[in-house]
This record gives C-alpha cells, sequence and structure tokens, in this order.
C-alpha cells in the first residue's frame, strides 16, 4: 500500500450519483501508527487524511470538513489536549467530533478531554474492530448530515427560484403597466383628461378606489378631489348633489368630483399633510366607511389608504390617493409618472398663456408703432409749419438790414444756419414717418449715378470741410445708367458721407469709390474713425439706432440717416450693408443697386468757412459752449450788455482761458469734449483768480441729478437750455450788485 505522510488516499469511486464521501483526519506523531490507522479504517471507503502534529492538524481543519478526527494524546510540541482546544476554537470544527487514542489515561485527562469535546477514548494498542465500528458510525452521521444539509439547500434554492420568479413575472407586470400608464398620460396634454386617464388605470386594476387632487394656479379657488370607484367600492356612501359632478365610464369606474373642504378631516389632514411635507400620508378609515345624514350629506370617506404628493422637481402639483395597496414602489413609480404627464400638461398650459399674451403684445406693438409712425408724421408737419415763416423772415431782415452793420449779417447768418439745419431733421423724421407708412414714392427714370455721387458729395460737403476730413473719390471712367430717383439716390450718398464725417476725428480720411461688376452697381463710403462695436453692427440700420455717445454729443443728429439709407435702398431694389474691423478701425458701407452700365464724372470740390469776432466791455464773462453758435450768441448779447466776453469750446481750452482772461462770471455747458464740464467746474474752483467767481451751468442736462452733481462741483447756478437770456444777464447783475456791497475780500476782484 503506497503511503503519502502528507497527503490523503484517495478514497475510491461512488456507487452512484447520491454516494456522499466524507474526511477523516489521523493525527499523531508516529507514521507506524498511520499504517495501522489506514490498514483498519481504509475499508470504510472514505477519504483518510495524516497530519504528524497539531499544527499539522490545525492547518488541515482549516482546509476542509471532517466527519471524524483520530487524535493522539500524546505529542511533541503541542500534545493532543491543546490540539483539540484549538481546533474547537475554528467555527467549521467546533462540533467535529474528536476520539483521543492514549496509551495512558488517568481521570483527569480523561476528563479534561471530555471538557475539550471529546466523544471516546481509545487505549492503545487499538482495537480494529473497535475503531472500525466506532468511526463508522460518525461517518454515517455525518454523511447523513451532509445529505439532509443538501436537500434543505436544494429547498432554499427552489423557494428563491420560485420567488424570483414570481418577482421577475410581478416586475414585467409592474413594468408593462407603467409603460401602458405612460403612454395614456401622454396621450392627451390636458390636465382634466389626464386625471380620468389615470383613475381608470388605477381603478379597479390596482384598487377599488382611488381620488387625485391638482394644485390650481389660483390659490383662492377651492380645491377640488376627482374621485374614481369601482364596482366592488360602490358602498363607500357617496351621494351626488348639485356641489358634485358624477358619472361612470363603460368599464364600472364610477367618477365624483367633489370639493376637498366637504370631506372626512382625516382625509383632508392627510392630503394636506402630504402637499406640505412631500412624503406618503395614511389615510386611517374603515373600508367603504360613509357618512349619511340624510338628503343634505356630502361624500366624505375615503377606504384606507395613502396620500401620495405628485412631486416634479421642486414643484408640488398635486396628490394622488389610493386605497389598500401595499406595493408601496409601484405607487412610488406611478405617482412619478403622473407627476411629469400633469407637469408636461402645466407647461403646455402655460405655454398658450404665453403664446396668447405674446400674441396680444405684438398686437400692441404693432398698434405702438403705428401710432409712433403716425406720430412722427404729425411731428414733422407741425414742425415745418413754423419754420417756413422763421427762414422767410431770416431773408427779410437780409434785405432791409442797412449795410455796415455786421452783427446783424452775423445773426442772420445763425438763424439761417440753425434753419437750415432744423429743416434737415424735420424732413428726415418726416422721410421715416413716409417709408414706415408707405406713403413715399419714388420719381424713377433713367439716371447717371456718377451725377448722382458728384450730388451727394455737394450735399455733404459743408460737413466734411467743417470737420477738415479729406475726401478721395474712385470713380469709373464710363457712365452709370440705372433707372432710379435722383433726389432720393442722392441722399442716400450724402447720409452715408455725413455719417462717416460724423463719427471720424477731425482731419480724418474718408473714401468714396464707385464700381461697377456683373450688372451691380457698388457704391462704397470708407472711412478712419470710430469703427462700430460688434454687438451694434447687427443693428446699424435701426431706426434711433446710435453708437455708444460722450456727454459731448459732438456727432450730433437723431439716428435715423442710415435707416433712411437701408429703406431708399430697398426701394431701389438694392440692398446696403455695414462692416468694421472693431472699435478704433473705421466702418465700410457698400451700397448695391442694379444698373445697366457705367458712367465717369468729375469729382466736386470744396468751399471754405469763416469764424466771428467779439468786442470788449467792463465785467469779465467766459462763456463756455461746444456750439460755437450758442456760445457766440450769449456772448453777442452780453456784450450789447456791456461785459467783456471771451469763449471757448472745449474743457481744456475753458480752463486755460480762464487763467488768462481771469473771468468774474463762467457760464459753463456741461456736456463738453476733452473734459467735462463739472471737472472744468472743480478746476476753475481750485484757481485763485475763479475761486469766488460766479459759475453758472448752462446745459441741456436737466435731471434732478444732474443739478445736485452740478453743486457739488461748485456751480452756483443750473440753468437748463433754452434759458431764458435775459434772465441770465438779470442773474449776473443781481451777483455784481451783491458783490459790491460785500466784503473787501469779493471786491477785490473787480477790475
Amino acid at each position: 500500500m503506497s503511503f503519502n505522510p502528507a497527503g490523503a488516499t484517495p478514497p475510491p469511486p461512488a456507487a452512484d450519483e447520491d454516494a456522499i464521501t466524507s474526511s477523516i483526519l489521523i493525527v499523531d506523531d508516529l507514521a507506524e501508527k498511520h499504517l495501522v490507522f489506514r490498514a483498519v479504517l481504509e475499508d470504510l471507503g472514505q477519504e483518510l487524511v495524516s497530519a504528524y502534529s497539531g499544527a499539522q492538524a490545525l492547518r488541515e481543519v482549516l482546509r476542509r470538513e471532517f466527519a471524524v478526527i483520530l487524535l493522539d494524546v500524546n505529542m511533541p510540541d503541542m500534545d493532543g489536549l491543546e490540539t483539540a482546544r484549538l481546533i474547537r476554537q475554528y467555527k467549521r470544527a467546533a462540533h467535529t467530533p474528536i476520539i483521543f487514542i492514549t496509551a495512558y489515561a488517568d481521570e483527569m485527562q480523561t476528563h479534561r478531554g471530555y471538557e475539550l469535546g471529546a466523544v471516546d477514548y481509545i487505549m492503545s494498542p487499538v482495537v480494529p474492530q473497535v475503531l472500525r465500528s466506532k468511526v463508522q458510525v460518525f461517518v454515517d452521521l455525518h454523511v447523513m448530515q451532509r445529505r439532509v444539509r443538501h436537500q434543505a439547500e436544494q429547498r432554499v434554492a427552489l423557494a428563491a427560484a420560485e420567488a424570483a420568479r414570481r418577482a421577475a413575472e410581478h416586475a414585467t407586470w409592474r413594468s408593462n403597466f407603467l409603460s401602458h400608464l405612460s403612454g395614456v398620460l401622454s396621450a392627451s396634454l390636458d390636465a382634466g383628461v389626464g386625471m380620468r386617464a389615470l383613475l381608470e388605470q388605477v381603478v379597479p386594476a390596482l384598487s377599488p378606489c382611488a381620488a387625485l387632487l391638482l394644485c390650481s394656479d389660483d390659490e383662492a379657488a377651492p380645491q377640488r378631489l376627482l374621485v374614481g370607484r369601482g364596482e366592488q367600492d360602490g358602498g363607500t356612501g357617496t351621494h351626488a348633489d348639485e356641489d358634485e359632478d358624477t358619472a361612470e365610464d363603460g368599464d364600472g369606474t364610477a367618477f365624483s368630483d367633489v370639493a376637498l373642504q366637504d370631506m372626512a378631516p382625516c382625509v383632508r389632514r392627510a392630503f394636506a399633510r402630504a402637499l406640505e411635507s412631500r412624503q406618503p400620508q395614511d389615510v386611517g378609515v374603515d373600508p367603504c366607511q360613509a357618512l349619511d345624514e340624510g338628503p343634505a350629506a356630502t361624500p366624505s370617506a375615503l377606504p384606507e389608504g395613502v396620500v401620495t404628493p405628485l412631486v416634479h422637481g421642486q414643484r408640488v402639483l398635486g396628490a394622488l390617493y389610493v386605497a389598500a395597496l401595499e406595493d408601496r414602489e409601484l405607487l412610488k413609480s406611478l405617482s412619478e409618472r403622473a407627476a411629469l404627464a400633469f407637469e408636461n400638461a402645466r407647461l403646455y398650459r402655460t405655454l398658450q398663456a404665453e403664446i396668447e399674451e405674446r400674441r396680444h403684445a405684438q398686437e400692441q406693438l404693432t398698434a405702438l408703432n403705428r401710432r409712433k409712425d403716425e406720430f412722427l408724421a404729425m411731428l414733422s408737419h407741425e414742425l415745418r409749419n413754423p419754420l417756413a415763416p422763421i427762414r422767410n423772415a431770416v431773408e427779410v431782415i437780409r434785405r432791409i438790414a442797412p449795410p455796415g452793420l455786421p452783427r446783424m449779417s452775423w445773426a442772420t447768418d445763425v438763424m439761417d444756419r440753425q434753419v437750415r439745419h432744423m429743416t434737415e431733421l424735420v424732413e428726415e423724421l418726416l422721410d421715416v414717418a413716409r417709408i414706415s407708412q408707405g406713403k413715399i414714392s419714388l420719381q424713377l427714370k433713367p439716371i447717371d449715378l456718377l451725377a448722382v455721387v458728384a450730388h451727394g458729395v455737394e450735399t455733404a460737403r459743408p460737413m466734411l470741410d467743417g470737420r477738415r476730413h479729406r475726401l478721395t473719390t474712385q470713380l469709373p471712367a464710363e457712365p452709370v445708367w440705372l433707372r432710379g430717383d435722383f433726389a432720393r439716390l442722392s441722399q442716400v450718398v450724402s447720409n452715408l458721407l455725413n455719417n462717416a464725417a460724423k463719427y471720424t476725428q477731425e482731419g480724418g480720411l474718408i473714401e468714396l469709390s464707385l464700381q461697377v461688376r456683373q450688372g451691380v452697381a457698388l457704391v462704397s463710403v470708407r472711412d478712419n474713425g470710430m469703427g462700430i462695436e460688434p454687438a451694434l453692427l447687427p443693428n446699424v440700420f435701426e431706426l434711433f439706432e446710435q453708437g455708444q455717445r460722450s456727454l459731448d454729443r459732438s456727432q450730433g443728429g437723431l439716428g435715423v440717416g442710415l435707416t433712411l439709407v437701408q429703406r431708399l435702398v430697398q426701394l431701389h431694389h438694392g440692398t446696403v450693408h455695414a462692416s468694421s474691423a472693431g472699435p478704433g478701425q473705421g466702418a465700410e458701407f457698400v451700397v448695391q443697386l442694379p444698373c445697366l452700365s457705367g458712367v465717369g464724372a468729375p469729382a466736386p470740390q470744396p468751399a471754405p468757412q469763416a469764424d466771428p469776432a467779439q468786442a470788449p466791455a467792463v465785467c469779465r464773462v467766459l462763456v463756455v459752449d461746444d456750439n460755437v453758435d450758442a456760445a457766440d450768441t450769449v456772448a453777442l448779447f452780453l456784450r450789447m450788455e456791456g461785459h467783456s466776453v471771451e469763449t471757448a469750446h472745449s474743457g481744456p481750452q475753458a480752463v486755460e482761458r480762464a487763467k488768462a482772461f481771469e473771468p468774474d462770471v463762467v457760464l459753463l455747458d456741461i456736456g463738453l469734449p476733452g473734459m467735462d464740464g463739472f471737472e472744468v467746474a472743480q478746476r476753475l474752483r481750485a484757481l485763485p483768480a475763479t475761486r469766488l467767481s460766479l459759475v453758472i451751468a448752462l446745459t441741456g442736462y436737466g435731471q434732478k441729478a444732474d443739478q445736485a452733481h452740478s453743486r457739488a462741483a461748485g456751480f452756483d447756478h443750473h440753468l437748463v437750455k433754452p434759458a431764458d437770456i435775459a434772465a441770465l444777464a438779470a442773474l449776473i447783475t443781481q451777483w455784481l450788485t451783491g458783490r459790491a456791497g460785500g466784503s473787501a475780500q469779493e471786491q477785490a476782484g473787480v477790475p
């Protein structure tokens, strides 16, 4: 017989599939005893495992389960009793039978062995039949235990499989039910239809009774409860009166619409707590209980059930009551799908309301836009009425004025320039109103586009020369014929040139070109001015749209010139677009017009302008205004009153003039180029010569905040344009009178 000291003897093959083999552990330090035990036990047909020390036995116990352990008591290093004690500490071997084999055993040793769980003591040398029979008992017991355990495991596995099957079937049914429910709820975006559809799916498939409450946007409106009951729930005592709408569908589900306040207190509390806490609440009412106190009774009772809030995101949409449904997970999933459906219905209802509001707002905007166009037309006509007699009066003054009166000539020139400017503004407003109302008519005829460009340049020449711009032209040598309105196209060119002149620093470069490409005339106006911001570029042709203005508003204008350009070009079946690399990079406007051929024409030449003079007087007055005509008219009036007047047209120039002129009175505009009037006033107050001077704000900014800012900056008075110039002179006279009767320090500043 082969022998493996540290291994196990393989068992014989099993007789059948149900044969169970057990393991027997033999622990002894002597190899010859192992041979004896194996020879005795080999006929049992079990697996024999040998261990030659306590430590080796412990390792084997950790590896497998044994039917019985044969343990020698007297072993070196670790005796059998200590080995048994350690074996009992392992959960797997805590109840494994241990048979001690010893050549000597006293009562104490035997008592200790039985305390450690020994089942028997066998004296050595062993009797083979005794050892075999005792081991056979424990092996049979172990096999029986394993067989019972295996059968129990099979039963547990079968039960688990059955439970899993039922769970899978229920999960499939629930998935199909929820999928069908989602389809039913999504079939309509009407909340009322969705409420009935939901209750029809719940009753009677899941519950004999269900109720649904949807929160209303109107908090003052009473809360209504839609109750659905199956045939088996008909005994709940639901009564219909004039405040309740009761109906029954084709499947026998009865619906009733009742007020929540008419329900039993426990029902009201459950719905209120569910809406407030966003957590399910139990309704503790006896099944099918109802209160029937006569004909005036109202439906109040519901069977025992759960009220689940319908929550989507942070919004509570309502609450769903379901009776006798123990599957809370199904109820939760059902509530989530219902909440999503009713949220979609709410969003649809909100969207419909917003669409209606926007339609109404669009109608109002259309009406407002129409009234605006009508107002512009009326305003333009009303403003034109007084302009004509003013212009005529200027011409009359020029004719009747005797020669040799330069002040009279200067005054008529100022009036003529301002009347012309006012006429241009009124004409622009009137043109916009006409185009917006579709009342403008073009005088179409064959025209030479070169002549149109030349006329537009001549019209814009005063603006170009006034700002000392250099205009370069690039024109074709041949005529450019097209069918159009000469005056309107000339207005397009002049408006583009005026726009370029406004938004280009003085002394800038403006390029005008005319090209013909494949039957299309391209008129381009390019400048090296302040450019166009990217945010403004898409809206540059909108009415009254202008770039960011400084406080001085030196560019002027109403913001209608480019609007006129676009609409006039569109009336000629053309297009216009603007481009700019950004602020400070200049801008280019290109007009495209259908034409027949090209024409060349010589460019016109510019003409210069002149400035007025001043006269000495007694009181020193410094007039500061960037509007030259406004400053000169005030200065002339004050000189006629006997004052000595000087003018300045920018903030830095005003400070320098004040240092040299040492004025007693300063009339100061707030919107100035280079330095605004607030800073100029502060600097004047810091100069010894003007520290006590009378400083008057003469400006177009008249808000309360502007007046408060003026006082904080050191202004003595704040007058809004157009101010009464006689009242202004009286104010100066009053100040001079007060200063004459004042202290010696104030009198020291009088010339």
